[in-house]
């Protein structure tokens, strides 16, 4: 453990790990295997399992049942819903033993938001502030500020930093302003204001 705020590991959950930042909570059947990597100020929810050679950063919130397996990278500040499911291997069979450097990774970048029960296919990035809807399949990168619904998840529309829905001129109601960063595959960057705005 490390950092000079405690960790707090309930007595029915098991850390392993002894790689886990300051002030993180891990709850009661909660499993952090060792060589997992989790951040400061993390939440770790009932029923939560987090393989070795996963890698959580600061501030990450777990809800109950999510699986994070090895090669699952998720940034600062990213919400995973109750039941959240992650990948690793797109030719999984139950006989015979895999090299883990097999393993298809995934990177789930800062401030994301992924909704209970989604699912996500490895091999993919999903974009800073990105939101996964509840119950989507994401199969393929998602652009930053995305709101990806459905199974196969699709591009529904644009999200503000806070979450809320951007309107068609990607205006929130927060009062920040986007713009997209070129193609819709890149995500939304931050509008600069134009002189006389």
């Amino acid at each position: 453990m490390t950092g000079s705020e405690p960790v707090f590991v309930h007595p029915a959950g098991l850390c392993e790990s002894r790689q886990v930042g300051a002030g993180t909570r891990i709850w009661a059947f909660a499993h952090v295997l060792a060589g997992a990597v989790v951040g400061a100020g993390c939440n770790i929810g009932d029923h939560a399992y987090i393989e070795g050679g996963a890698c959580l950063g600061d501030r990450v919130t777990v809800k109950n049942a999510v699986l994070v397996w090895d090669k699952v990278t998720v940034d600062d500040d990213v919400f995973l819903g109750p039941n959240v499911v992650f990948t690793n291997d797109l030719r999984p069979r139950s006989f015979g033993s895999k090299d883990p450097a097999s393993f298809v990774p995934t990177h789930v970048c800062r401030g994301a938001t992924i909704g209970a029960n989604a699912t996500i296919v490895c091999g993919v990035t999903i974009g800073d502030h990105a939101f996964v809807a509840a119950g989507a399949v994401v199969h393929r990168d998602v652009p930053a500020h995305a709101l990806v619904v459905g199974n196969p998840g699709r591009l529904a529309g644009w999200v503000c930093q806070c979450a809320r829905p951007l309107d068609a001129g990607l205006t929130c109601s927060c009062g920040q302003r986007w713009e997209l960063a070129g193609e819709p595959t890149a995500g939304l960057r931050r509008r600069t204001c134009n002189a006389g705005e």
